[in-house]
């Protein structure tokens, strides 16, 4: 069941970074640019938490990227539960000194299947991955980057996302590993685009890349394709210090499994910014 030049249009009130409601006690969670994605002739709203004390300091954060806005910071606008990554950063900030700034990119609903694939699928058709991947990583970034206080090297900058998520996440850090040091590929939907594993083998992440693949042991033969790509990228020659593959026996595809790891994942992804 699991199978199934730089051009920015913004809806900005002004030039200042927007801040708006929040759904965490120490954090904020504000309401980003709309962006039009080039090429695709559509727009996405933007999302973003900031960490304690941001607006009091003049610190800069490490930043992530993440897909499925919706399901990261509010039940209300989630379509299949939340993450609660906002409180989930707040204690993290507060137990282990850790901030961070995550920046959610809003899916495109029906369009999700194609954004998110960068491949040629045999119902789907052409994917659209290339250039989704594209605007994350020249469009989304540099406006993130110029808008808010962020450590913008790619050493400070991860990207994540579950399930067709993990997939384009994968793909992303695959093709702009001079953006993204980190990424979490969570449920990563590696059947649904196989070809992932002929582009990593051919060109593997530099070894300085940390990445942390999560799988629960209830997600059919998920299982079996991250088992696969961490055997692969450890025979490329990936250092298994900068490596994590996380088999939950309990672990099934959804949110609440993915929220429960988030805090392990980015406290080792990020754990000496």
């Amino acid at each position: 069941m699991y199978r199934i030049a730089l051009i920015l249009l913004l809806a900005l009130a002004s030039c200042k970074a927007p801040y708006s409601r929040t759904t965490s006690r120490h954090g904020a969670v504000v309401e980003g640019p709309v962006m039009k994605i080039p090429g695709l002739d559509r727009s996405r709203q933007i999302r973003v938490y900031l960490p304690p004390g941001y607006e009091s300091s003049d610190q800069r954060y490490p930043v992530l990227y993440m897909q499925d806005a919706q399901n990261l910071f509010d039940e209300r606008i989630a379509y299949a539960g939340e993450w609660r990554v906002d409180e989930i950063l707040d204690s993290l900030a507060l137990e282990t000194g850790l901030h961070l700034i995550v920046v959610g990119i809003d899916n495109g609903g029906q369009e999700r299947i194609h954004e998110m694939n960068p491949f040629e699928h045999p119902e789907y058709g052409l994917g659209k991955g290339e250039e989704y991947v594209e605007f994350i990583a020249d469009y989304v970034k540099p406006q993130i980057d110029s808008l808010y206080r962020t450590l913008p090297e790619r050493e400070h900058t991860g990207i994540m996302g579950s399930s067709l998520g993990g997939l384009i996440s994968h793909y992303a850090i695959l093709q702009y590993h001079d953006r993204f040091g980190k990424a979490g590929l969570f449920s990563p939907s590696y059947w649904f685009g196989e070809r992932i594993y002929e582009l990593t083998e051919e060109d593997p992440f530099p070894e300085d890349s940390k990445v942390y693949i999560l799988v629960g042991e209830k997600e059919d033969d998920m299982v079996e394709g991250a088992e696969k790509m961490y055997e692969l990228l450890l025979e490329a020659g990936h250092p298994d210090e900068n490596l994590v593959l996380e088999v939950d026996p309990a672990g099934e595809h959804n949110e609440r499994f993915w929220g429960k790891h988030f805090g392990n994942a980015i406290y080792w992804l990020f754990q000496e910014e």
